[in-house]
């Protein structure tokens, strides 16, 4: 058995396709209505807005990349310390 349920959706397009492709607002039944003084086309500009921030703050290009040391790196860095503090015991 089938229960129908109208509900009232926003589908707004992504504005980076990278990290969704569609944002889907489901609209409550109160605000749809139009009671609280608000219309569709603020309803239509808070979802975009919405998205957009989600995009701006969830993007992977702000991330920046971290020096990774790897073991080979480590041992050279260690050994390179180790002959300067050696250096610097001979010298005095």
């Amino acid at each position: 058995m089938v229960k129908g349920i109208s509900r009232r959706v926003i589908v707004v397009d992504s504005p980076d396709p990278r990290i969704f492709e569609q944002a889907i607002f489901i609209i409550r039944n109160d605000a749809a209505a139009g009671s609280g003084g608000v219309t569709s086309q603020q309803l239509v500009d808070q979802a975009v807005r919405i998205a957009k921030n989600y995009a701006r703050t969830h993007g992977g290009t702000a991330t920046k990349a971290k020096l990774q040391l790897t073991p080979w790196i480590s041992a050279l860095l260690g050994g390179a310390a180790i002959g300067l503090v050696w250096l610097l015991v001979c010298l005095i």
